[in-house]
């Protein structure tokens, strides 16, 4: 079976669970930016976990079904259609040949995931079916969708049953005002003493520039480098550093202006001083804010990062539990 892109949206891209082992060749992670929203829509229609999907940001796209599918909507909050008859979120449910799946504006949250039970079956590059953009390789044919684009779809399941509904207390909604917890460095010693204090204390909105290359933050206190003489081969702004690699949620802030948080499709290096990384198990909180949404950062330690991604993985397993019971 195939779907047909009627409308686009505005930058929907096929997505699976990222292209790791690449990174020290320049090739990011890729991937869902909401991991937990992209696997449960993904189990919804029993698929693996890590099965192609739709991301769809902020405005989704409108499709057309070839054939009967078994559909999941999660993530973003937006009024979702078949035809013209309203259907559920986080729940599983039929399409049939010809139907028209259309959404609504997101009045909550960023990105939305659309699961098919089979997945979109596009060809693997480097073990993903991924899309990066940067790069024009993965998804389908290395680029967003456009209208006019048919995406085949693999064989379904027979775990896929219509009604499948996320378990109980399960699904979080997108909030406005965030936390996000932050591991202090590597270059956090450059930021003066007061900067590294107004970082920290202040309230930051997310601008209108963020994408799944970063995140970039505003509104906030210009952050101030300490005075230096440049080392050879860094630029001469008090952020610039001689380059290095950037870890996946790595925080720089050129010119010391607006924070920057690196994304899933970001390069893996460059010449911007990292003075902190956010805890992967924040990073899908990002994922779901739209421009102006707020956020705070929190300082943690290494042993409170590790506590956070181990709660993570244990509500991964609580979730993978309740579809196999």
């Amino acid at each position: 079976m195939a779907i047909e892109v009627l409308k686009p949206g505005l930058a929907t891209s096929v997505q699976d669970a990222g292209r790791p082992g690449y990174y020290h060749l320049g090739i990011p992670l890729s991937g869902a930016l909401d991991q937990l929203s992209f696997r449960l829509a993904n189990l919804l229609v029993g698929n693996p976990e890590d099965s192609a999907a739709l991301e769809c940001s902020l405005l989704a796209p409108e499709l057309r079904f070839t054939e009967d599918a078994m559909v999941a909507i999660t993530g973003a909050v937006a009024t979702v259609k078949v035809n013209e008859k309203e259907a559920p979120r986080d729940t599983s449910f039929t399409v049939r040949a010809g139907d028209t799946l259309k959404f609504g504006f997101m009045t909550l949250g960023a990105r939305l995931y659309v699961a098919v039970a089979g997945g979109i079956d596009v060809p693997k590059v480097l073990g993903s079916r991924s899309t990066y953009g940067l790069g024009a390789f993965g998804g389908f044919k290395g680029r967003k969708l456009e209208s006019g684009d048919v995406l085949p779809v693999g064989a379904r399941s027979r775990r896929a049953r219509e009604g499948t509904a996320a378990p109980a207390g399960w699904v979080r909604q997108p909030e406005k005002e965030v936390r996000l917890r932050v591991l202090p460095g590597l270059y956090d010693h450059r930021l003066t003493k007061e900067a590294a204090v107004s970082f920290y204390a202040d309230t930051w909105s997310v601008a209108p520039e963020a994408d799944r290359i970063g995140y970039r933050y505003r509104h906030g206190q210009p952050l101030k480098f300490r005075d230096r003489t440049p080392p050879f081969g860094a630029g001469s702004d008090p952020s610039n550093i001689v380059d290095a690699g950037y870890p996946y949620g790595s925080i720089q802030v050129p010119g010391g202006l607006e924070p920057i948080i690196l994304q899933r499709d970001a390069v893996s290096g460059g010449g911007y001083a990292m003075i902190g990384t956010v805890v992967s198990a924040d990073m899908g909180l990002i994922a779901q804010m739209q421009p102006n949404y707020k956020a705070r950062f929190v300082a943690v330690d290494m042993a409170q990062a590790l506590q956070a991604r181990a709660g993570q993985t244990a509500r991964l397993k609580q979730l993978r539990t309740a579809f196999v019971a």
